[in-house]
């Protein structure tokens, strides 16, 4: 296997790359904090992106795709291996089709079609992340979904780049093929919009974002909601019974009046805190690490589970750590373009 330098160097000879070591990928993470990358690497094409996956392959580094980091928890000892970020931004309209590579900001790419007078993301304003973790994690809010645009999706599946379908995504609730199978790596996607009222978009997405604003300040360190709200019919009778059916919304229960029942609401470990108005939403008050972030999701699962007998699933991503289980690479160009992706889904009371 290579050794870092000999891998620096080899990366740096591919065009449109740019490499450094030792990068702390606390500045690539919205909690602000975990360990350094080995060597970390950004490709602004996709060429550059596949170059350097092939590259990692073949030298037998160990590797992981991220993006905007929104939803990712980098263990605090860092990533012992290369780390590869896709910075493509392109984004390019025909019509009511919007295309963007998996790069782009999500809320460029609201902004972009807003402008264009184009609706069916406009719920989607003020999610962070980037547009290829919006895909991985079927990102959503008040009751809409990216996957209900999404036409095609331009992917590299680990031999060669391809197109696929809707269909082929399998998009579910904040699930996706993208985030099974481990190979494929967003690249670009297309979204079919519908013509709308400039204006009435302006102020549809305004609106969302002064709300997101204030339950998750842009200046706060924290993924959004941590967890994954959960399906009414999913759940066991004994359950379903005890949720007030006003808590209910498209079906699903928010995660949030589960950990409320079960005294979330203001739990600490050291500098990581669960917000006082809001049980779904932990954050780093400046001095928090991995560890305890990682105790405290623990300490909120195991409360839920006491509670109700149900297995809470986080929304955010796990790189660095030892249990294989606990690492769900992006595979992306698009995960971590994380966009954490995964992005909050639902911001009104409770959510």
């Amino acid at each position: 296997m290579n050794t870092a330098e000999e891998t620096s160097q080899a990366l740096d000879r591919i065009p449109g790359i740019e490499v450094s070591r030792c990068e702390p990928l606390a500045r690539h993470t919205r909690f602000g904090i975990g360990g350094p990358a080995e060597v970390f690497a950004e490709a602004d094409r996709a060429a550059a992106l596949i170059g350097a996956l092939e590259l990692a392959r073949s030298s037998g580094w160990q590797y992981v795709v991220i993006g905007g980091g929104t939803n990712l928890i980098v263990s605090d000892g860092g990533f012992p291996g290369l780390v590869l970020r896709f910075t493509g931004k392109r984004m390019e309209a025909d019509g009511a089709t919007v295309t963007a590579q998996a790069g782009a900001t999500l809320q460029d790419l609201v902004d972009f079609s807003i402008g264009r007078g184009l609706k069916g993301i406009e719920t989607l304003a003020g999610i962070p992340g980037w547009v290829g973790g919006a895909v991985y994690g079927n990102a959503g809010a008040y009751g809409h979904s990216i996957s209900e645009r999404v036409s095609r999706a331009r992917i590299h599946d680990g031999a060669a780049v391809r197109d696929i379908d809707n269909a082929a995504c399998d998009f579910r609730y904040r699930e996706s093929v993208f985030k099974r199978d481990k190979a494929w790596i967003v690249l670009e996607v297309e979204l079919d919009l519908t013509p709308g009222s400039r204006e009435e978009l302006r102020e549809t997405a305004g609106r969302i974002v002064t709300a997101r604003n204030e339950k998750f300040p842009p200046e706060m360190k924290c993924a959004g909601s941590i967890f994954k709200n959960l399906l009414l019919a999913d759940l066991p009778g004994v359950v379903a019974t005890q949720v007030p059916q006003e808590v209910v919304r498209e079906g699903k229960i928010p995660a949030a009046w589960f950990l409320e029942q079960s005294g979330a609401k203001g739990q600490a470990r050291g500098g990581i805190h669960v917000a006082s108005y809001h049980a779904n939403l932990i954050y780093n008050d400046g001095s928090g690490t991995v560890r305890e972030l990682r105790e405290l999701i623990g300490d909120l699962k195991a409360g839920v589970r006491a509670r109700f007998g149900l297995e809470l699933e986080e929304e955010v991503q796990y790189v660095g750590f030892d249990s294989p289980e606990e690492n769900h690479p992006m595979n992306f160009g698009a995960i971590l373009l994380v966009a954490l992706a995964a992005p909050t889904s639902d911001l009104r009371a409770g959510a």
